[in-house]
This record gives structure tokens, C-alpha cells and sequence, in this order.
């Protein structure tokens, strides 16, 4: 199984499946049907993509340094990106999970400013809908 990462948006994004970039918009490890469930089960938005970095995005105690490490990078990078296609008001939402798990109820939520976190202080763990507001 893979951790898959997704994020929704009211705003159309550009695919780029062959990025070498740390975090790259476009399919990795799921299918239309897994984006489809992400749609209906957890997020409120009009698109929804998968992000493209070799392993989903987690930020929690029981993931290894090495791993939680890079989700932080990642998730830094991925709000450096949507900050150039959203408005002021807008926002985006990440959710992470095994891929097949898309239907399966949400463990928690949480909202943060695309430029006011401590990324230090974050505790993002799967299963988890997280609202990024601009």
C-alpha cells in the first residue's frame, strides 16, 4: 500500500507528471476512482489532484524523523505553490491516506494560514482534512 497525498481547490492546476521538483501536481499513486471518493467523501472543493512525492505527506510522532523531515519540506513547498494561484479569501485542502482508505471516515481536521504556521508546531497525522486559507 502507498500513502497518497491529495489536495483539493476551487481553482483549476496545471498537471506536471514529470517534475523532478520536491512536490509535483499530478497523478503518483492513485487513479481517477481513488480522486473520485477524495471528492465526494472529503473535500468541498470544484478540482481535486493527487501530489506527486514518492510517499504522501504526514507530520506526526509515530512517523520516523527521516519521513516526518521531508512531509514538512513538502508541505512548505505545496503552500509555496498554491500561494501563486489563490486569492486573498481563498483556500485549498490537503488530506492523506492509504490509497483504497479515500471513503473511510476522517480521524480529524485542521485549518491553517498559507503563511502563519510554525511548521514546528503541526501535528498532521493521515486521515487528516487539513483547510490551508489565504
Amino acid at each position: 500500500m502507498s500513502l497518497a497525498t491529495y489536495i483539493g481547490s476551487n481553482v483549476e492546476l496545471p498537471i506536471n507528471d514529470e517534475s523532478d521538483d520536491l512536490v509535483t501536481i499530478g497523478s503518483c499513486f492513485s487513479d481517477e476512482r481513488h480522486r473520485l471518493n477524495i471528492k465526494k467523501y472529503q473535500f468541498t472543493t470544484l478540482y481535486v489532484y493527487e501530489i506527486s512525492s514518492n510517499w504522501g505527506i504526514e507530520i506526526s510522532k509515530y512517523v520516523n524523523k527521516r519521513i516526518r523531515a521531508e512531509s514538512k519540506e513538502k508541505l512548505i513547498a505545496l503552500c509555496e505553490i498554491m500561494d501563486s494561484y489563490l486569492e486573498e479569501g481563498d483556500f485549498f485542502e490537503l488530506y492523506s491516506c492509504w490509497v483504497g482508505e479515500e471513503t473511510e471516515k476522517r480521524e480529524g481536521e485542521l485549518t491553517l494560514n498559507i503563511n502563519g504556521f510554525d511548521i514546528d508546531h503541526i501535528e498532521m497525522p493521515e486521515k487528516t482534512l487539513v483547510r490551508i486559507e489565504k
